[in-house]
């Protein structure tokens, strides 16, 4: 009775996490470009990917971004470096937007993302302040639905700055999701419930939007798995 306990013991199969690292390539081969302008470029001695809107999109929180090719990402950790800049003929609604897309499906008719207005962060205007940061989920769920049914809710304030390089760390886990920036060890930014729910999957994009010269560079992901322990 005694060595059937034990074995029973042993065999016990226990489900945890874990999670492992990858530096994402952000060569030309790896990248495909969705409604923006792609180039190479460095900023500050640093390599970087440049991406601009397509002028001829004039709506905004469009999917207007560059997907990370033959990468799926669900739950996990996405690092990385953004720079925000105004392009000289940018229009007075320019906020120097960059961020990061999510979960975009295979036609890029849905995802959702998050993004900063570096420019709003300097405003000498306290609502535009606190309208640094934003989250939002295509195509239900952009800013003039977020401020007119949840003011507040989904956007920020962050100490940040256009025409500098910001570290974001973007922490997905069931449908919450938390920003972290540079280097941050509380959360500058949490979503509780985003709109597309729980046990989502899809690409990784960079997006940017109108009057934007958005700069990438060094992304990391860590997605979270699951693991059988048998002991």
């Amino acid at each position: 009775m005694k060595k059937n306990i034990t074995n029973l013991i042993l065999t016990i199969t226990l489900s945890t996490s874990f999670t492992y690292a990858q530096k994402i390539s952000l060569k030309k081969e790896n990248l495909s470009p969705h409604l923006v302008q792609v180039s190479f470029d460095g900023q500050q001695g640093k390599n970087a990917v440049r991406i601009v809107k397509s002028p001829e999109i004039i709506k905004v929180d469009e999917p207007t971004y560059v997907k990370i090719k033959n990468f799926n990402f669900g739950e996990g950790t996405v690092e990385l470096e953004v720079m925000g800049k105004l392009l000289p003929n940018a229009p007075d609604s320019a906020r120097a937007f960059i961020g990061l897309a999510f979960h975009i499906n295979s036609d890029d008719s849905k995802f959702e993302g998050i993004y900063l207005r570096p420019t709003n962060a300097v405003a000498e205007n306290q609502i535009r302040r606190n309208r640094s940061v934003q989250y939002f989920s295509y195509p239900d769920f952009k800013l003039n639905h977020s401020r007119k049914i949840n003011p507040g809710e989904f956007e920020t304030y962050a100490d940040i700055a256009p025409n500098e390089w910001i570290k974001m760390k973007v922490v997905v886990r069931g449908d919450s999701t938390k920003l972290y920036i540079n280097g941050s060890q509380n959360p500058n930014f949490i979503v509780n419930k985003m709109k597309m729910g729980a046990n989502q999957t899809g690409s990784l994009g960079l997006w940017v939007d109108i009057g934007t010269e958005g700069y990438f560079r060094n992304v990391t992901v860590r997605k979270n798995k699951q693991a059988a322990i048998s002991r």
